[in-house]
């Protein structure tokens, strides 16, 4: 058997499967022209990048998926691994290059590639590394998808979305970190387990730098549309404030330990993120937590990214939710920003 001209398989003497298979209907209506073809692209095949290719895959949220990493032979592998899935799962194109061109004509662009870093290494001299990694990144993947919304979940997260913005040129809309969306995730699933209920029936929110200096949102947490604490004060009902830093500290804690025990951490930023890019494609418009542009907002002066809910659809970040802060939680906000500030202004970007 061989390739046609155009691509469909030949048998023996020339005859076309494809057409010995199927008989088309005569006067058939062109395909509708309101149909979309999303396409989304991964750039980084490593545990992460995987993890994230595999659940969007299993999700069914794109008709085509592509694979980009630099480690030619791994990248051939994963793609080979996922196509040979392919009875099992909902179909999908799925191609891989080193090259950025296969990106063209992405609807979302999710980074996972950095630089890891080296024991004794400073935390500035790796953000030296990933700002010249993301020099090569971003630029071609602007180029070959000039609409496209990035998605930036390689760490540190909020900087090298900072990073991202300043070389995509794109409106800040369109450039997101995944920032505390997991964080949050992992908060709410703690105060279920706290109170022995459902994480789905909790609102609350992580929000500022996705790392140590991350502020959880106290004041507005609900249980079934009730606010928590505002009802445990009415009902003169005492709560340790100590049990609630507790809690905030294994959300933080929580990545550590499982890179502790496991080596890296996967399974859930891949739905994570898996779930951000639904809310993208699919034009959801859910809130998440994911780190945006922040300056205006709460007090923030300078062009930092950081978390904050903010509302997600096919065009990218559509507006930020004027959650309602207490003066500790504004105050630890702006610390936050300050933090990334700070490091920020070293990059000399």
């Amino acid at each position: 058997m061989h390739k046609s001209a155009s691509g469909s398989t030949l048998g023996p003497g020339g005859l076309d499967l494809t057409q010995a298979f199927f008989r088309p209907i005569t006067n058939a209506a062109p395909p509708s022209p309101t149909k979309r073809h999303n396409k989304i692209s991964v750039i980084g095949a490593g545990n992460v990048g995987m993890a994230i290719a595999q659940t969007i895959l299993t999700q069914d949220l794109t008709d085509e998926l592509v694979l980009v990493d630099t480690n030619t032979d791994k990248l051939r592998g994963e793609m080979l691994d996922l196509q040979h899935a392919a009875a099992f799962l909902p179909r999908t194109k799925i191609n891989s290059s080193a090259d950025s061109s296969v990106t063209a004509g992405s609807d979302l662009c999710i980074v996972t590639a950095g630089a890891r870093q080296i024991v004794g290494e400073s935390r500035l001299n790796l953000l030296q590394r990933n700002l010249s990694l993301f020099r090569a990144i971003i630029p071609p993947l602007v180029r070959y998808s000039p609409d496209t919304i990035l998605l930036i979940v390689s760490n540190p997260v909020d900087i090298l979305t900072y990073v991202a913005w300043k070389l995509s040129g794109f409106p800040s809309n369109r450039v997101i970190g995944s920032g505390t969306n997991l964080d949050s995730s992992r908060f709410r699933f703690l105060i279920a387990d706290h109170l022995d209920l459902n994480a789905q029936d909790v609102q609350a929110y992580i929000v500022g730098e996705h790392g140590d200096s991350s502020v959880a949102l106290w004041s507005s947490i609900s249980i079934g549309g009730v606010p928590v604490l505002s009802f445990l004060e009415s009902q003169h009902i005492g709560y340790e404030k100590e049990t609630l830093e507790n809690i905030h500290k294994s959300v933080i804690d929580g990545a550590y330990e499982v890179i502790r025990l496991k080596g890296y951490t996967s399974w859930a930023i891949g739905y994570s993120v898996a779930n951000l890019a639904r809310s993208f494609i699919r034009d959801q418009r859910k809130i998440h937590p994911v780190s945006v542009l922040a300056k205006g907002f709460y007090g923030i002066d300078g062009e930092v990214f950081l978390s904050l809910p903010a509302l997600v659809g096919r065009g990218g970040v559509l507006s930020v939710t004027n959650v309602h802060l207490n003066e500790e939680e504004t105050q630890r906000l702006k610390d936050s920003a300050k933090t990334i500030h700070e490091v920020q202004t070293q990059l000399g970007i």
